[in-house]
């Protein structure tokens, strides 16, 4: 495929590449939120194998800025850049960084962004990265290759620490006692693999009627807490709110809820206006007064996948779409 082919529809961008065998959760919705046009500038802030940028590319005469930090979305970049040589360009770094990256590139202002929250299946399909129990691996689960790895948390976190984090980041209930087996469990031989922590989580909590295996919320809690992403992620919504034009568009797509309630919140707050604090010494503040809101909401409740969807693909059962314009307004002071 080469520059200046026909126009594609979202669901031949995705089956264009039949190579790849990652699909973009709710690439359609995610289409038709961005409203991709020609001659826009749009950010895929998590490139991963790279659907989203793909299916814009081929949608509108536009150019596409993805950012990722994983090295090995390399060979799909490659891809996109033989497709579309003059209107693809892969950043890579944090998608937190997303305006220092851009300014790289003389950029300082975007028509849409988009972002596909926490791990890809790409990442969970490789044994050799640690994010998934289902094949043992290294425990690692570090996104950018950097930084301490799970094992390391694992081994040397205090049993207080460990409940904490697998408590706050992975909602789970019985992260004391699970934290205290880890401990039992290292004391005797350092736990290296995923099988190794799998098999503590499940010495003490067993599989139920539920199909979500005991050991998931361990691992997610991990797995943000290594990738700091709660954090990257509410830097990134401020960082986006910055670049984004007026009438320019934001759409997100989360699959747990610490993500989704975030994402949620910052919307709704910056979809309704700043007022002012209001003081009994002063008069009040005139009606309409303060600072206008900075989006305009497109869902008011957070879209989900398509009941035919979600058959033919797990990943997006779990999956919550968001999106919003943004206005005119000028940030406020301290934003």
């Amino acid at each position: 495929m080469a520059e200046g082919h026909e126009r594609m529809t979202p669901q031949t961008a995705q089956n264009n590449h039949n190579t790849k065998p990652h699909i973009p959760v709710m690439l359609d919705e995610v289409l038709s939120f961005l409203a991709p046009k020609d001659g826009a500038i749009y950010l895929d802030g998590t490139f991963g194998a790279g659907g989203y940028s793909r299916a814009l590319l081929g949608a509108a005469e536009c150019c596409v800025y993805a950012i990722d930090r994983d090295p090995q979305v390399q060979s799909h970049a490659d891809a996109l850049l033989r497709d579309f040589p003059s209107r693809f360009t892969l950043l890579m770094g944090n998608f937190s960084d997303m305006e220092a990256l851009l300014a790289e590139c003389g950029i300082t202002a975007v028509d849409g962004i988009v972002l596909d929250l926490g791990v890809s299946s790409m990442q969970l399909d490789q044994a050799d990265r640690g994010f998934s129990f289902q094949k043992d691996g290294p425990l690692d689960m570090r996104m950018g290759g950097s930084g301490p790895s799970a094992a390391d948390v694992v081994n040397t976190a205090s049993e207080q620490e460990l409940a904490d984090i697998i408590y706050t980041y992975g909602e789970e209930h019985a992260s004391r006692r699970i934290a205290k087996a880890i401990v039992k469990a290292r004391a005797e031989a350092p736990l290296a693999t995923t099988g190794d922590l799998a098999r503590v989580i499940h010495s003490v909590l067993q599989k139920g009627k539920s199909k979500i295996d005991p050991a998931t919320r361990t691992f997610q809690a991990l797995r943000i807490w290594v990738n700091d992403e709660l954090n990257e992620l509410e830097q990134a919504l401020h960082a986006a709110e910055r670049l984004l034009k007026a009438n320019g568009r934001l759409v997100l797509v989360s699959f747990h809820s610490l993500e989704d309630r975030i994402v949620k919140a910052f919307l709704k707050q910056r979809s309704q206006p700043v007022t002012p604090p209001v003081s009994r010494h002063l008069p009040p503040p005139p009606l309409g007064g303060g600072t206008p809101p900075l989006f305009t909401l497109l869902t008011r409740k957070a879209v989900q996948a398509s009941d035919g969807e979600s058959s033919g693909n797990a990943r997006s059962r779990s999956a919550k779409l968001r999106a919003a314009v943004r206005t005119g307004a000028a940030l406020p002071p301290g934003v």
